[in-house]
């Protein structure tokens, strides 16, 4: 027997008015496999980079968007130990995020604890996560280091400013109006330059000759080039993300300015280890749980409100996260 349900999908690259519903038909889980029912969608720059056809598609048509979710565990399949029937379940994997019912692999799902609400969980798996292999991983940031953090008031920066001050690092945030410029202050950020108003290199710079430990960059073409000119002598910049489009012009021989140090991590190379997983998820909710970090959600709509809301993101309208309600 099959469940009917719907979801949110894109039949060919395109704009946000490219966005339609569907119907599903959702089968019981096979072995391994988990059925939810979605309770909240995290929405992230991600989803949009597949919409448009920046990163390729898996399926030919019909891509079914989305990247963050909790839902409620409703069937599980022969072998599964990790879940049960009726827990709180949180999960980040590319696409298929938008829609009420999912089957979905136990291995990707995490336990979401009390004291965290589905809509917190939903804006913070992607981009919490994302911040955790960011500081702990990609880069190891210790008490006392420099920082400096683009998009700081978005979904990834606003969590990272709070896990940087958490830490002890002097962290200094770029964003693009006075009110987002607020807005990282109040998320962990001890000086913001507002990238509208003037040159943030010139800025930096001025704010500290000697150059920042290290640089972690979303943004892209706007501001990748750019960056290398924020660091000190050995500092690491840490792209992951191209929310201004692909940086071009960018050659290895740049980085011998000053013998800088580059990577390009990806989220899902972690995720894809079950143990990185599971600890990156339990360290996540215990900043959250203990107020060292508090989820902003700019904004809870409904799930088919979602052509706005990518509208909305790629016009820089959002600050922190938003979360579809299904």
């Amino acid at each position: 027997m099959t469940l009917s349900a719907y979801a949110m999908a894109v039949r060919q690259p395109g704009p946000p008015a490219q966005i339609i519903e569907i119907k599903l038909e959702v089968a019981p889980p096979g072995p391994g496999e988990v059925l939810i029912h979605h309770t909240a969608i995290g929405v992230n720059f991600l989803d949009c980079y597949y919409r448009s056809g920046l990163y390729p598609w898996p399926v030919k048509e019909n891509l079914v968007l989305g990247s963050e979710a909790v839902g409620i565990v409703q069937n599980v399949g022969e072998g599964v130990s990790t879940v049960r029937v009726g827990d709180r379940v949180a999960y980040t994997l590319p696409n298929n995020g938008y829609a009420t019912h999912r089957v979905i692999g136990a291995q990707h799902l995490v336990v979401i604890p009390d004291g965290i609400s589905d809509a917190t969980a939903a804006a913070c798996m992607l981009k919490g996560l994302t911040a955790r292999y960011l500081l702990k991983d990609s880069f190891v940031v210790k008490a006392g280091q420099n920082v400096l953090f683009h998009a700081a008031a978005g979904g990834v920066g606003t969590i990272a400013g709070q896990w940087l001050r958490a830490i002890g690092a002097f962290v200094v945030g770029t964003a693009g109006s006075p009110q987002k410029c607020e807005t990282a202050r109040g998320h962990g950020f001890a000086e913001v330059i507002d990238y509208g108003a003037g040159d943030f290199v010139a800025a930096a710079q001025a704010m500290l000759p000697q150059g920042f430990d290290v640089v972690y960059d979303s943004v892209g073409k706007d501001t990748l080039l750019r960056s290398l000119k924020c660091l000190k002598r050995h500092g690491t910049l840490v792209n992951f993300g191209q929310s201004s489009g692909p940086v071009t012009g960018f050659a290895i021989s740049d980085l011998a300015a000053g013998s800088f140090h580059l990577t390009r991590p990806v989220l899902f190379h972690f995720t894809s280890s079950r143990e990185w997983l599971t600890r990156a998820a339990e360290d996540l909710f215990s900043m959250i749980l203990s107020g060292q970090i508090k989820i902003h959600i700019h904004e809870t709509a409904p799930l088919r409100d979602v052509t706005r809301i990518h509208a909305d993101l790629e016009s820089r309208k959002t600050t922190g996260s938003v979360v579809l309600i299904p």
